[in-house]
């Protein structure tokens, strides 16, 4: 119903965000993985939406890419997995390295995700084996691979998640990992 939204970025608070799109200020939900990617408050800002609607509520989800999105949609289809819970999983794993521990079947990464147990995570690992989705984000995982790996450096190195974040940014799509850590460590020396 409502696919995306487009506006200004009004505030944010984990794991929300607030979008004023002229006037309407719309409180959508965000995995972590887009919550750092987000622009400065009052920078324009478009999200892509899931609509999920209960009996006492209408809730948003938003999403920075499709392949994020569309991971989304198929964790609710798993049995026992809500939006707070499927939140979770994208909060804790990229789309690529959740598609990673599906096609090895690793129960490891996924009980490390807050809200997830060893029966949940057989679940999810059973019901999404196979999902074109999944499949999908292996082969295309040459740049979102690249920002995780580096985000995982930086974190590693200390940096915290909005320095990150805000290097990840400065970054072109294209570069080998390791040049890019060097150009992140290059560009956080100087702020």
């Amino acid at each position: 119903m409502i696919g995306r939204i487009t506006g200004t970025l009004a505030a944010k608070h984990p794991p929300q965000v607030l979008v004023d799109c002229n006037g309407v200020g719309y409180e959508i939900d965000v995995p972590m993985s887009t919550f750092y990617n987000l622009p400065a408050l009052g920078e324009k800002i478009s999200l892509l939406t899931h609509l999920a609607i209960r009996e006492d509520a209408h809730l948003l989800y938003g999403f920075g890419s499709e392949i994020e999105r569309a991971a989304f949609r198929e964790l609710l289809k798993v049995s026992g997995i809500g939006a707070k819970t499927a939140l979770s999983v994208l909060s804790g794993l990229s789309v690529n390295d959740l598609s990673a521990a599906i096609a090895a079947q690793e129960i490891g990464r996924l009980v490390k995700v807050p809200g997830i147990g060893k029966k949940t995570a057989e679940r999810l690992l059973l019901e999404l084996k196979g999902k074109p989705v999944f499949a999908g984000a292996i082969a295309g995982a040459a740049p979102a691979g690249m920002s995780d790996d580096v985000r995982q450096a930086l974190l590693a190195l200390g940096y915290n998640d909005r320095e990150t974040a805000e290097a990840l940014r400065q970054l072109p799509s294209d570069l080998p990992v390791g040049e890019a850590i060097r150009q992140a460590l290059r560009a956080l020396s100087r702020a």
